[in-house]
């Protein structure tokens, strides 16, 4: 399990995080919500490791993030931030090979791995654009492959930490067409069950959360402002963190619910004129 304990993360005197736990279970994608600067990405990068708490311990299976080595760390645990980026002139091809390059395997088993993490994000025909070249929403889907790869190519190792390893997206879907968002959430819940790991992501669409999302997490103002099942996030608590109206209704299809914003005041709020 990956769990971060009371975490805290401060700068400048300002508390971007303040001491929120949360708790990423195997098989289990959590969605993790909340307005502008309520301090998601900063809480996924403690969760990576990419960040340390200056309040709070971060844990993987027992063990604080810090005692780990980079390299054991990284076949663990993946993220994708909010803007991959380009780089150097690599090949889409060329960068993802960076992920699997230590994996103990033969050269066609690298290619392989390649090609299934290519083919799950939906990215195959990208692999031999340079990454300059690629759009926002491109970028962002070879980002998800290289995430996919390095994890697969983790799996290989002997030596490393046993456990189940953890997918970390931050605003995956931002850039992305409809079709390509819920490509890429499914391909997150595929590769779920498929290696028995365990997801968080980043989401400001609610309705996607709710379709594809186990539980989730609500922040405000870098504090826990509500979390449990996704299924029962309540209305009012959305309202209050966004400050805005909502109205949850049943997904045509049965699977999850359509979240509308009104853009009126919370329903417990004034709408003011005269």
């Amino acid at each position: 399990m990956l769990q971060a304990e009371h975490v805290s993360f401060a700068v400048g005197g300002r508390r971007l995080v303040d001491g929120v736990t949360v708790h990423l279970v195997p098989g289990r994608l959590l969605a993790i919500l909340g307005p502008n600067g309520a301090g998601k990405s900063t809480l996924l990068a403690l969760l990576s490791g990419e960040r340390r708490p200056t309040g709070g311990a971060v844990r993987l299976d027992g063990r604080d993030l810090r005692s780990l080595p980079a390299r054991l760390l990284a076949r663990r645990r993946a993220l994708v931030g909010q803007h991959p980026s380009a780089g150097f002139a690599f090949s889409v091809d060329e960068a993802i090979m960076l992920a699997v390059e230590t994996a103990p395997c033969s050269a066609a088993d690298r290619r392989r791995l390649i090609a299934e993490s290519l083919r799950a994000a939906d990215a195959e025909g990208l692999r031999d654009r340079l990454l300059p070249q690629l759009s926002g929403g491109e970028s962002q889907r070879v980002a998800f492959a290289r995430a996919l790869a390095q994890l697969a190519a983790g799996a290989l190792h002997r030596d490393g930490p046993d456990g189940s390893p953890f997918l970390l997206l931050d605003e995956p879907t931002a850039s992305l067409d409809p079709a390509h968002q819920h490509h890429l959430l499914r391909a997150a819940r595929s590769w779920m069950e498929r290696t028995g790991g365990a997801c968080a992501v980043v989401l400001h669409d609610m309705t996607l959360a709710a379709r594809y999302c186990d539980d989730a997490l609500v922040l405000a103002d870098g504090r826990e402002a509500w979390s449990g099942p996704m299924s029962a996030l309540p209305v009012p608590v959305l309202e209050r963190v966004f400050a805005t109206r909502f109205v949850r209704m049943p997904a045509p299809d049965g699977q999850g619910a359509v979240f509308a914003t009104t853009g009126q005041p919370p329903s417990n709020q004034p709408s003011g004129g005269s």
